[in-house]
């Protein structure tokens, strides 16, 4: 257990962390914390990759854990989104069968590829839909967690905002799928 793992766990357990603070209305500001916890979890996406290769500490349990601790961490707030009403339910939940599609493919692509020696690192496109739909996600939880501090212009803009990098988002994850298969 090396510190990326531990990295890649924390993400894991910061999850349902979000999640209480997204919901436990009683606290001022539950939605902007929960957007904050968000931000921590999705930085640490970035450390631990960072530190499995500049330390050589890359491993088959990170290899496995990431990904998943990735995904489950951005489907969990688009539902989030979704169920909030801030994303129309069918476009949330069309970007979302997009987003784990994508990624159901692409890691059977990587254990077939795996299972023939051969390693199919992550590629710019994939990281730079990561931070597309990152930032969406916080973009869209600020406005929410705004909704009462503000006006309703400025939130509107910032869910105009969020929309439009989800919209960017999808179509990289699109562009990034095709782009690993072929």
């Amino acid at each position: 257990m090396n510190l990326p793992n531990k990295i890649t766990l924390t993400r894991i357990c910061l999850i349902p962390v979000m999640l209480l603070f997204y919901y436990l209305t009683v606290i001022p500001g539950n939605r902007l914390i929960a957007a904050a916890v968000f931000v921590l979890a999705a930085c640490t996406d970035f450390l631990d990759g960072h530190l499995a290769r500049k330390n050589n500490q890359v491993t088959n349990m990170g290899k496995f854990l990431d990904p998943i601790a990735d995904k489950v961490l951005v489907l969990v707030a688009l539902f989030m989104l979704v169920e909030s009403g801030i994303i129309p339910s069918p476009y949330g939940v069309l970007a979302g069968s997009i987003i784990i599609a994508r990624e159901i493919a692409i890691s059977g692509f990587r254990q077939i590829a795996a299972a023939n020696n051969l390693i199919i690192a992550a590629d710019k496109s994939g990281k730079i839909k990561t931070v597309f739909q990152d930032v969406a996600i916080v973009v869209l939880l600020a406005a929410l967690g705004l909704a009462d501090m503000v006006p309703a212009e400025v939130t509107d803009v910032l869910t105009w905002c969020g929309w439009g990098l989800l919209a960017v988002a999808v179509a990289l994850t699109i562009y990034s799928g095709i782009h690993y298969v072929v």
